[in-house]
This record gives C-alpha cells, sequence and structure tokens, in this order.
C-alpha cells in the first residue's frame, strides 16, 4: 500500500519526516538541551536535509554540527542562511517568503509567519517563516512555526491547500489553542499536529484544548517521540 511517509514529533517544535521517496529530513532539530526529546532521538543516525523557520536557539538547535557530520543541505530564510554559512554550514540554501527550493523531489516554499528571530549570539536573523512542505507524491504538510494566528493564512490554504497542518500551541510565545483554532479554519485542513506546548513551564496549552475548539479537526498528538502516519 502506497504511503505518504510518517512524522515523527521530537518533543517542541522538533521534527523529523520520513518521506515516501525514503528522505530523512529534519524540521528545527532543537535535540540538545530539549527536555522533551527522548535520549535515543537526540543523536540522529541519518540527516538527508534539516528546514529552519526561524534563528531562535530552540529551533535552529542542533543544526550546526547536524549540517557538518552528515554535510546535509540545510534550508532557511535568507539572513539566517547567511549566518549558518558564516558558521561553516557549506550546504545552505537561502530562500526568501515565496522562494521554494527543490530538493529531488521535495519542494520546500516559505510561507509568512508573525514572529521574531535572532541567533544565540543576538545576530539578526531575519523575518521568521512557516514551511510548506510537498512530499515527493505531492501530499502537503504546513508547518507554520512559531506565529500568531493571522488572517492571510486564508491565502495560505488558498495557494497550497495543505493535507495537514502543524501548529504552535503553547501561548506566551505563538499563539494559544483558542488562536489555533482559528488558524485552522483560516487553513481549512481536517488534521493538524499541535506543538510547542508543554516544554516549558509558560507553554500551557494542550492539544485537550484545541480538540474542544476545532471539534471537526483531527487533532493528532503523538507524544515525545511517537510518529503519526501521513
Amino acid at each position: 500500500m502506497a504511503t505518504n511517509g510518517t512524522l515523527t514529533w521530537l518533543g517542541h517544535a522538533a521534527f523529523r519526516i520520513d518521506t515516501p521517496g525514503g528522505k530523512r529530513i529534519y524540521v528545527d532539530p532543537f535535540l540538545t538541551g530539549n527536555p522533551k526529546c527522548p535520549a535515543g532521538e537526540q543523536e540522529p543516525e541519518r540527516v538527508d536535509a534539516i528546514f529552519l523557520t526561524h534563528g531562535h536557539g530552540d529551533h535552529y538547535g542542533d543544526t550546526l554540527e547536524l549540517a557538518k557530520r552528515f554535510e546535509c543541505a540545510v534550508v532557511a530564510p535568507v539572513e539566517l542562511a547567511d549566518w549558518l554559512a558564516t558558521q561553516g554550514v557549506e550546504s545552505v540554501h537561502d530562500p526568501n517568503k515565496g522562494g521554494t527550493v527543490d530538493l529531488d523531489g521535495v519542494k520546500v516554499t516559505l510561507t509568512h509567519a508573525q514572529h521574531s528571530s535572532s541567533t544565540n549570539d543576538g545576530t539578526y536573523a531575519g523575518e521568521a517563516c512557516g514551511l510548506m512542505i510537498e512530499l515527493e507524491n505531492g501530499f502537503t504538510l504546513y508547518v507554520a512555526g512559531d506565529t500568531n494566528v493571522f488572517g492571510d493564512m486564508a491565502l495560505i490554504a488558498r495557494l497550497y491547500a495543505p493535507d495537514v497542518a502543524v501548529l504552535p500551541i503553547g501561548g506566551h510565545y505563538t499563539m494559544d489553542p483558542k488562536e489555533a483554532a482559528v488558524a485552522l479554519e483560516l487553513l481549512g485542513v481536517k488534521r493538524c499536529v499541535p506543538c510547542h506546548y508543554g516544554t516549558f513551564p509558560v507553554l500551557t496549552g494542550t492539544p485537550e484544548q484545541l480538540r474542544e475548539l476545532a471539534p471537526d479537526v483531527t487533532i493528532e498528538a503523538p507524544e515525545p517521540g511517537g510518529s503519526i502516519e501521513l
């Protein structure tokens, strides 16, 4: 039976995508120092590509070490990509919002997000972005990144019609379940994977709250280290 691959939550906003074409892609790989990342997931055995939404340390995380160890491609917003290059990352792609990078059949397009972005050393890292990831078979996964809800999510729905949305729900630094429920209405998706909750005490939103507010959407919330079929 054909498969769309799997999405594995590594705690916080870190994910691993195993694509139908056999690629292993890490999104915002905050592994070391992530209190929710299982110990068995903190030393990846293979990384084919890394996709980044913005420059905060709890998102770019282990990118420098992983990119050098596996010599994999990194896709990041242009200012963050420039900074990664100064840190020794060789295979870096630097789109901006609306731009698409095609990595051997997996396409990633940067979308709008509303958030800030700087690296741990204070370097300005451009604007935060969301990621529209199209797998080899056309399945689309929208990773919103750190953001609140914004009306132009309706444009994202119109342009890309994502099959699954990955939304932050913790509150404080991003949207909470109330805003995420409105985001789901704007996006028109029927499947959602929540993230950016429960890592630190200030991130109080829960999947249960989102389920109550978005009863017509399937909220798929694996434990850290758990996977869902796409």
